[in-house]
């Protein structure tokens, strides 16, 4: 394992499908793409990152949990669905001293009334949205500042 500090990127439900799924919404990178982009950042920016995906909120409970052991410097979250229904990843984020930046590619509050409630965002330390992957990098860069 690397000195370096470490920023867990942690994805939810069906984040595995980005680049085929409803890409006028969610855009054309995959979900490996933007993990190339932030693993560059990162470099830059002399940390590491920790990018994973799961379609299942208790392995994203347990990755919160990691990276509180893991002294991790932030956690990237971008929960999809996960986001308007988790009262238990709003009560992960609460647990853990490490600070959570909620992240999404579309812009939540421009879409479907249920998608204007994030459990995650009242927990997490802030929220960046709609610019598509850039969100992701925008996410990284907000994370060095804490």
């Amino acid at each position: 394992m690397s000195d370096k500090p470490v920023i867990f990127v942690l994805n939810g439900p069906n984040l595995n499908l980005l680049g085929l799924r409803e890409p006028e919404i969610y855009g054309s990178d995959t979900l490996d793409d933007i993990a190339g982009k932030l693993e560059d950042r990162a470099q830059e920016l002399g940390v590491d990152v920790e990018v994973r995906q799961s379609n299942h909120e208790g392995h994203l409970i347990d990755w919160i949990h990691e990276a509180q052991g893991d002294n991790a410097k932030a956690i990237l979250l971008n929960a999809a669905g996960f986001t308007h229904t988790s009262v238990a990843l709003h009560d992960a984020i609460k647990a853990v001293s490490v600070p959570v930046i909620e992240v999404h590619l579309s812009n939540p509050h421009a879409r479907e009334a249920f998608r204007h409630k994030s459990y995650v965002g009242e927990a997490a330390k802030g929220t960046i949205s709609g610019f598509g992957a850039f969100s992701y990098l925008l996410a990284l860069d907000a994370a060095m500042q804490l």
